[in-house]
């Protein structure tokens, strides 16, 4: 059919067993091309392509929306990270 494919992915990263070095990286894509990354622990967001770079301009400018994404790092990856470390690679 045709249309437009529009979605986001958000990634928790960490390479620390105590997660303090978690980012939460957003990435916007629009028809399979990533538009748009927003990294957590930087605070902003970065546009890619020249829509991008509009949406990130304005994403840059609410303080609400990057403040939300600093805590998604700490309520959403953290506890998650922590369920998977329990369930995986603390298995010996």
């Amino acid at each position: 059919a045709d249309g437009y494919y529009e979605y986001s992915m958000g990634e928790c990263i960490y390479s620390t067993s105590d997660y303090s070095d978690m980012v939460l990286l957003l990435s916007v894509s629009f028809n399979k091309v990533v538009e748009l990354q927003c990294n957590s622990s930087l605070g902003k967001c970065v546009g890619i392509t020249e829509d991008g770079v509009r949406q990130a301009e304005r994403f840059n400018k609410d303080q609400a929306f990057l403040q939300g994404l600093k805590a998604e790092a700490n309520t959403v990856c953290k506890p998650n990270a922590q369920i998977f470390d329990s369930s995986v690679r603390d298995k010996t």
